[in-house]
């Protein structure tokens, strides 16, 4: 089972900038597709960005394009989530995720998840 840790979140004003890095245990191009979710109290969890290791291709909600950036580095198998221009709504808890295969990411089937890592972003 690999193992996935967050790290990097905390508190910002708006405008601010936070970057979170999300570290694998094993190797992130063995991987179909990387991700970054979020959830706030009471709302779903939410795909934020995505990031096929193998391409390089990403992938955005709408709500983030232009402010946040997924990138990452296969020689630490390590993905990031540089974030920008944060906003109040921005507030939430930070998940990275991985598939394993292109009929995993396909049926959502998220296998391996990390614990997550809290963004607070005050007004």
């Amino acid at each position: 089972q690999v193992r996935l840790v967050e790290s990097g979140g905390g508190l910002v004003q708006a405008g601010g900038s936070l970057r979170l890095s999300c570290s694998s245990s094993g190797r992130t191009v063995d991987f179909y597709a990387l991700a970054w979710f979020r959830q706030a109290p009471g709302d779903e969890r939410q795909e934020v960005a995505t990031i096929w290791p193998n391409t390089g291709g990403t992938d955005y909600v709408d709500a983030v394009k232009g402010r946040f950036t997924i990138s990452n580095d296969n020689a630490k198998n390590t993905v990031y989530l540089q974030m920008n221009s944060l906003k109040p709504e921005d507030t939430a808890v930070y998940y990275c995720a991985a598939a394993a295969s292109v009929d995993d990411y396909l049926s959502a089937a998220w296998g391996s998840w990390g614990q997550g890592t809290q963004v607070t972003v005050s007004s």
